[in-house]
């Protein structure tokens, strides 16, 4: 940078600078790296960094960098105000017209009266029913029929149709909306930061293949078949031991923050640590220690040697040298790794598509489960519940459908099929509260009962 810049040769003394404070009146010492640094004359470079600056202020970017359609356009349509002036046929009056302007000022009459609209009296809805009912005119109500004055009322259904039914089909619902512009203040038109158009959301319930009504199963039958009942019997067996072990496993972790809060809540002891107190010893074992560190004496510490001038010379050059050794061996590395770079890459290469496979398999096996529905997946606070097995126990089974008990609930299989199939949110029942309310202490003094 310095090898580019031209040094005056006499110092000039100016008044401003353009850009920046005012200059220095005195050429200052160019000697060293550090005062060429400090006292070189940067102005123009300053000048043309500020011309930068304000090109990217003006236009968002350096014109350098924009292309030639965003700095030039081709005219192919004209000037407007020109097609406008060009005259499309003669304007000038005949000459009968112009001396019958010359002899009088009176407009000439029309043989013909026109209606002018604004004289016309324009009558609301209301006052037009008003005078119908002044001049007990028939009128009409709903399927074109007449309309009794005693019977029609105010909330009567004879009255006549209103104005929202009447003009109602003229409005497009699903027509597409226009885009909003955005207000930019002035100055700031190219720096306004363009809008993102928020991603379309794919809703889950048109991926979710699994029907409305689920078909039970064969063991769950009056008289079932018995291999199919001991399938059942078994996967309630499994649902209810997984059950057991997440409330085992829930209450473990209870003790433990049970525990935790207990040694939080402990007082602290002078130079013992929180949660490592130890219960209080025998006297006789405090005793025979304290008379040992008597009989011992404080324990002398060892200070550190100092070096000699020959032993950190040797201490400097084996240092060097271990240096020097870790360098070269790093260097060894880096030509052995240059010479294995198409290995690495055919490495990198299949690394690379192993991970891609797995992700494509990842979000394959997700679709699938999705497809099955919600049950057991967490969509928002909640989680989405699983199906209850129902099945009975071997004596409780009837050999008939006149003894046959009722097993399950129809309306929560309905509702946990609606959450399943994302066409509700997953709730939980909220069970009222009973209010608790703070037992407060009042202190009474002898002195204060009189009798």
């Amino acid at each position: 940078m310095t090898s580019k810049l031209s040094t005056p040769t006499k110092a000039t003394k100016k008044t401003k600078s353009s850009v920046g404070a005012p200059s220095q009146l005195k050429q200052g010492s160019r000697k060293g790296k550090k005062a060429w640094r400090k006292n070189v004359d940067i102005e123009g470079v300053e000048e043309g960094l500020e011309g930068l600056r304000v090109e990217e202020r003006v236009t968002g970017s350096a014109l350098q960098k924009k292309k030639d359609e965003d700095l030039f356009q081709v005219d192919v349509r004209g000037d407007e105000h020109v097609r406008k002036t060009m005259p499309k046929y003669s304007k000038a009056a005949l000459t009968a017209t112009k001396i019958l302007n010359q002899r009088s000022a009176v407009p000439a009459v029309f043989s013909r009266a026109f209606s002018s609209a604004s004289g016309k009296r324009k009558l609301s809805h209301e006052e037009k029913e008003r005078l119908l009912r002044m001049g007990k005119r028939a009128r009409r109500g709903p399927l074109n029929s007449y309309v009794d004055e005693t019977e029609a009322g105010s909330g009567s259904a004879l009255l006549e149709v209103s104005e929202a039914a009447k003009r109602s089909g003229g409005y497009d619902v699903w027509s597409s909306k226009k885009e909003e512009e955005i207000e930019t203040k002035d100055g700031l038109e190219h720096v306004q930061n363009k809008q993102v158009k928020p991603a379309e959301p794919h809703p889950l319930r048109s991926v979710i293949q699994i029907p409305a009504v689920s078909e039970p199963h064969v063991g769950t039958s009056y008289n079932p078949p018995a291999e199919a009942y001991q399938e059942l019997l078994l996967s309630a067996v499994q649902i209810e031991e997984k059950r057991t072990k997440e409330a085992e496993k829930l209450k473990l972790w209870q003790e433990k923050v049970d525990l935790a809060r207990k040694f939080a809540t402990e007082e602290e002891k002078e130079g013992v640590p929180r949660g490592m107190s130890v219960g209080e010893g025998e006297d006789a074992d405090e005793d025979e220690e304290r008379e040992r560190e008597r009989e011992e004496g404080p324990v002398a510490k060892k200070t550190p040697q100092r070096k000699t001038k020959k032993e950190r010379k040797k201490a400097q050059r084996l240092r060097k040298e271990k240096q020097a050794l870790a360098e070269k061996a790093a260097r060894k590395r880096l030509l052995t790794s240059v010479s294995s770079a198409k290995s690495f890459r055919s490495l990198a290469n299949k690394s690379l598509s192993a991970s891609e496979r797995a992700r494509a398999e990842r979000e394959l096996a997700a679709q699938e489960k999705l497809r099955k529905g919600l049950a057991g997946q967490k969509i928002g606070k909640h989680k989405v519940q699983e199906g209850e097995v129902d099945v009975q126990l071997g004596e409780d089974l009837s050999e008939s459908l006149r003894g046959l008990k009722p097993e399950g609930n129809l309306f929560r299989d309905r509702f946990l099929s609606l959450q399943q199939r994302a066409l509700i949110e997953p709730r939980q029942p909220v069970l009222p509260r009973k209010r608790r309310t703070k037992t407060k202490e009042y202190e009474k003094h002898a002195w204060k009962r009189f009798e």
